[in-house]
């Protein structure tokens, strides 16, 4: 990965925007400061061109800072993971510190780690169990959405549950939006729903 790599993917993103894109992300996902305006299918193309790039491309894609550059970035690290899983896992917990809304909250949660889910069940649970006390919202609504696939595992529900119950209430509106949806995942997956 080269610098000109990162700045052809910059100038693909600025091509490809639109004021009606940057309008709806500003809108449906606020807090999102930087926003080319490159709606998600583009996003997910070029995720699936550029994931030669591998982990240095996720990482200066990361560090870029923009919104598309980040979701980017945990698109392509999902590519990536299975070819060094300890190091995906490093970045997750690296990026987890400068999330800041929930689009890239729940890419980095959910689509990152899927491909090494049941490889590294033993940290992605243990990174859960950290955040969950996070002084930081989006690490604490991270702690729930990295075991949004764990909740088809009954074995698991004790552990998921322990999660919830520490963050109920939590004074973060999207921390208690990730409660709810756990919550309903637990009961659609639940000994009831067999």
């Amino acid at each position: 990965m080269t610098v000109a790599d990162l700045e052809e993917i910059q100038k693909e993103l600025r091509d490809r925007s639109s004021l009606k894109a940057r309008q709806a992300f500003h809108k449906f996902v606020p807090g999102s400061q930087n926003v080319y305006g490159v709606r998600l299918p583009l996003i997910n193309e070029m995720a699936r061109r550029h994931k030669e790039g591998g982990f240095p491309l996720v990482e200066s894609l990361w560090k870029a800072g923009a919104f598309e550059e980040r979701l980017l970035a945990a698109k392509i690290l999902a590519l990536v993971s299975k070819k060094d899983p300890a190091r995906a896992l490093s970045l997750v917990s690296k990026f987890s510190k400068e999330v800041s809304d929930w689009a890239v909250c729940d890419t980095l949660g959910q689509q990152s780690i899927r491909p090494i889910a049941k490889l590294k069940e033993k940290q992605i649970l243990g990174l859960s169990g950290r955040w969950v006390k996070s002084p930081r919202a989006w690490q604490r609504r991270l702690s729930l959405v990295l075991l949004e696939g764990y909740s088809r595992e009954a074995r698991l529900h004790p552990i998921i549950r322990a999660r919830l119950k520490k963050l109920e209430g939590d004074r973060d509106p999207y921390v208690r939006k990730a409660v709810e949806w756990t919550k309903r995942n637990l009961k659609k997956y639940g000994p009831a729903a067999r």
